[in-house]
């Protein structure tokens, strides 16, 4: 998940007078690819926490806000003079829109960042849950050591990978759920949430962000669609991605959960060190770990180019370009760096973090903003149920991320003397 910059930007290539404009199924692609990241890590967790059924409801209701709020983002974008995000909220609420938007997509960029430390933290050096130890690759191959834990690997990860990529200036997992589906190996799944003294009401609100995170893609609705040739070709390639996404997120959340039951974790990789009984379903675990890992080490970098970007466009929009100077670049740069990298030694699971971009940046991205601008309603084009279910929208948004926001920090206040654990 690559959110976009505020500046003009189309995540295609830039389509020559008398070429053919990108198509739906490529709209399609591109939508999928945008709102399927690395939460999808996390989908199966939401079911541990929620139960089958509430879980799949929760998916579908977000699912169907999101469509709604990207019509809404839309339909002022078509009826303005702007062709961003930044721009439709300056259009309704001046400077301070835009800014919103920036700070909300740099905080979506810099969390992204820090779970992409955390995840290949946890495939390299594995991490503990409750007491569990799972074991990551290098601690898997040759034993625990001082210079295969969390902190070492990860700080050997950013010195000798992530800097030298971040300082250039221009841009058999299944097989063995299938077969544990066969065997009757797998557990028996909650279809409902289970409250005991462990887990309260509140606690089942710290899913939302998770699902709310995994389908925020509003920052990449302009540049997408600005290679359509018809507005209605956007509405249409959402909601087939919508459908898509919903699909593969409860299908990839329910085959985690029979898979792995109540012992899920919030990262489900951290899973599969002790998922296969063979040497080869092992060496194929680890093949896909460790690709998934090597993946996100490659996408850190542009995603990392995007955040310094913006960081460096709202703090200094007087300076010179920023390749240009090697002191704000080279600090700017490091500052970051370190910055992702003590977050994710200090806090290692990456539900609290999609709990922090779900319950702030995430969810004004998704539903805050564009219920905000219809409310607005700068071009008088919204009708009284479109008021109606902006300000629903807003409420809802507001309501469960407060709630799931105090729950987490509470949460986490709590679990800090055991280490970080995600709520069940």
């Amino acid at each position: 998940m690559l959110p976009a910059t505020g500046i003009h930007s189309p995540l295609l290539q830039e389509k020559k007078q008398g070429q053919k404009r990108a198509s739906v199924y490529g709209a399609v692609f591109n939508v999928s690819t945008s709102i399927i990241g690395a939460g999808i890590m996390s989908i199966p967790a939401t079911l541990k926490v929620l139960g089958v059924i509430p879980a799949f409801l929760l998916i579908t209701i977000v699912a169907w806000l999101v469509d709604i709020s990207v019509k809404f983002l839309l339909r002022y974008t078509h009826s303005g003079d702007t062709t961003t995000y930044a721009g439709v909220m300056r259009e309704a609420f001046g400077r301070v829109g835009s800014v919103s938007v920036q700070v909300c997509v740099m905080i979506t960029n810099l969390g992204c960042l820090i779970i992409y430390l955390i995840i290949i933290g946890d495939v390299l050096s594995g991490n503990v849950h409750d007491g569990s130890v799972h074991l990551g690759v290098l601690q898997e191959w040759f034993g625990i050591h001082w210079w295969n834990s969390r902190a070492f690997a990860l700080l050997v990860v950013v010195v000798f990978v992530m800097l030298p990529l971040v300082l250039f200036r221009r841009v058999e997992s299944l097989s063995d759920g299938i077969c544990a589906l066969v065997e009757g190996k797998t557990k028996s799944p909650r279809l409902l949430p289970h409250l005991d003294n462990k887990t309260s009401f509140f606690d089942l609100f710290t899913a939302v962000p998770v699902i709310v995170t995994a389908f925020t893609f509003h920052f990449n609705v302009h540049p997408i669609s600005f290679e359509l040739s018809r507005p209605s070709d956007m509405v249409s390639a959402v909601k087939i991605s919508l459908l898509l996404c919903a699909a593969i997120y409860f299908s990839i959340g329910i085959f985690g959960y029979l898979l792995f039951g109540e012992s899920i974790m919030a990262d489900i990789l951290i899973n599969f060190d002790q998922s296969s009984d063979t040497a080869i379903g092992a060496l194929l675990n680890d093949i896909v770990r460790l690709s998934y890992a090597f993946h996100l080490m490659l996408v850190f970098p542009l995603l990392n180019f995007s955040l310094r970007a913006n960081i460096d466009e709202l703090l200094f929009p007087r300076k010179l370009l920023l390749a240009k100077d090697s002191i704000r670049f080279v600090s700017l740069t490091l500052v970051l760096l370190v910055f992702a990298y003590l977050a994710a030694i200090q806090i290692p699971n990456i539900w609290y973090f999609f709990q922090f971009m779900g319950s702030t940046a995430a969810v004004c991205l998704a539903f805050i903003f564009p219920g905000a601008i219809v409310l607005r309603d700068v071009h008088s084009i919204s009708t009284t149920q479109d008021k109606i279910m902006a300000a629903v929208m807003i409420i809802l948004a507001v309501a469960t991320s407060t709630i799931a926001l105090s729950t987490s920090i509470f949460s986490l206040v709590r679990n800090s003397s055991g280490g970080a654990s995600f709520s069940s």
